[in-house]
């Protein structure tokens, strides 16, 4: 039995050994017409038994969380469960289409990506929309990048400044600034929302656009939405809405109503296609008729011969990803909303706000504001949040965010989801009782029983190890 057995067998948590830590042999590689300086003669290779390496990676799954696991409340970064027939549906042999081909011999494709933009424009209330964004963040920054543009085709292009809130996502700053913006923070209102004296004071002539979540990051439905769009707009600016929260809205309400001018969509987030890790992604933008020749190149639309083409519009701000943008992930997207309908749209939102409002009255914490949609922040109040956070790895369930937004002291910041059932409500909700009865001890040698301890997050995010042979590197030191 070897140590690693021991320690499985003794009820101990242990790192699980590389295969070649398992056993290596050396073979012998057969002449090729190859340059010589560009071969061995042998190479060393991992040697386990077929049971060996199925053990291997099955023990790597069991140390490892995912949406298939148990809930992920990541508030406002938001992951739940991918159903598995969009997966099988984007695999169809049909599905792998080359983006070169001409537009004549795939007008299936075409015409899907078309219906897509036709169901996102009308869930958003949009009056165009482009796919091609990889990401949120990507759509973010083509969403601000076509305000810009218009703003400079009308001759404004004085308008530097984008006001953002102090609760927005971090991506709206970011997005803001690498557009060339400058960024004014909104102070929020005693009640979690927009302050509109404090907007009427940011906004002016210099004014581009104001980057709005709505519900807020505090899982807060701006009620004045309609003055704050009359604001942004007599000041001569553009609304622009993250679409990071939508699931909360599907079916019941859309951004366009509301006054937006520009928004972008999270496939990953609203419409169930995966998430994390860095991608793949899809961020389509909606856009009304104002801004609708600014999109990206290229765009699908129908001609009237009822066939499907690529177009550039007018004043096409250019390309922010190759062709169409991140095909299978749009195709995902697209067959969740077949799946799931108008009628199954609404009752996803439905199930998000109720499942939110459910869990926020089941936490021992203090969580100001309310009532919710699809999210909530809770306060750890004198405990650390991101120990919090930690404990509840040791209770089989994903933490939330943490330590933000900063308007809330050491911020718990929770959205289950309209996929989580009962069970995993009071899953999370257990959870959260046994980390608040936690002493200090505990809480600061968190995690306990997961593969990884406590890492040091700070060094782990500026000295990136991005691979094995850095194990090495630091023995040899």
């Amino acid at each position: 039995m070897d140590e690693y057995d021991q320690a499985r067998y003794a009820g101990e948590d242990a790192h699980e050994p590389l295969l070649s830590e398992k056993g290596e042999t050396t073979v012998a590689v057969e002449d090729t017409p190859l340059p010589e300086e560009l071969t061995r003669d042998s190479v060393t290779l991992p040697s386990p038994s077929e049971p060996e390496i199925a053990e291997h990676y099955v023990r790597l799954s069991q140390m490892n969380y995912g949406v298939d696991t148990g809930p992920y409340p990541l508030g406002s970064c938001t992951m739940k469960y991918n159903p598995r027939f969009t997966e099988d549906v984007a695999a169809h042999p049909d599905a792998a289409v080359h983006p070169d081909r001409s537009d004549e011999s795939v007008q299936g494709t075409l015409a899907l990506l078309h219906a897509l933009q036709d169901s996102l424009a009308r869930i958003g209330g949009m009056d165009a929309v482009t796919l091609q964004p990889p990401a949120g963040a990507a759509g973010e920054f083509a969403g601000i990048a076509i305000a810009k543009a218009y703003h400079e085709a009308n001759g404004e292009g004085q308008r530097h400044e984008v006001v953002v809130p102090d609760s927005a996502h971090g991506t709206n700053f970011a997005t803001a600034a690498m557009a060339g913006y400058d960024v004014v923070s909104l102070p929020s209102g005693e009640d979690g929302r927009v302050d509109l004296d404090a907007l009427e004071a940011a906004v002016g002539e210099e004014t581009a656009a104001l980057m709005l979540t709505n519900p807020n990051t505090l899982g807060l439905f701006e009620r004045d939405i309609e003055a704050v769009a009359d604001v942004v707009h007599d000041s001569g600016g553009l609304l622009y809405y993250d679409g990071a929260n939508l699931n909360a809205l599907l079916g019941r309400a859309r951004p366009g109503d509301m006054g937006f001018d520009v928004m972008h969509f999270n496939v990953h987030k609203t419409f169930a296609t995966p998430h994390g890790g860095g991608g793949p992604g899809a961020g389509p933008v909606g856009v009304t008729a104002d801004l609708a020749d600014f999109l990206p190149s290229p765009q699908v639309r129908e001609g009237e011969d009822g066939d499907y083409e690529r177009v550039t519009p007018a004043n096409s701000i250019g390309k922010v990803h190759g062709q169409l943008g991140n095909w299978l992930v749009l195709v995902k997207a697209y067959a969740y909303l077949l799946r799931l309908g108008d009628a199954g749209l609404r009752d996803a939102s439905g199930k998000a706000v109720l499942n939110a409002n459910y869990l926020a009255e089941q936490v021992p914490y203090d969580v100001p504001y309310g009532p919710f949609h699809h999210e909530f922040v809770a306060s750890a109040g004198e405990q650390d949040a991101a120990d919090v956070a930690k404990r509840m790895l040791d209770y089989a369930v994903h933490p939330p965010t943490t330590k933000w937004p900063e308007t809330v002291e050491e911020a718990l910041m929770t959205e289950p989801t309209e996929a989580e059932g009962l069970r995993g409500l009071d899953q999370l909700a257990a959870a959260f009782e046994r980390a608040a009865a936690d002493d200090d001890a505990a809480l600061a040698n968190a995690p306990e029983k997961t593969a990884a301890r406590r890492i040091d997050q700070t060094s782990a995010a500026r000295d990136l190890r991005l691979s094995w042979h850095a194990l090495d590197d630091d023995s040899d030191a």
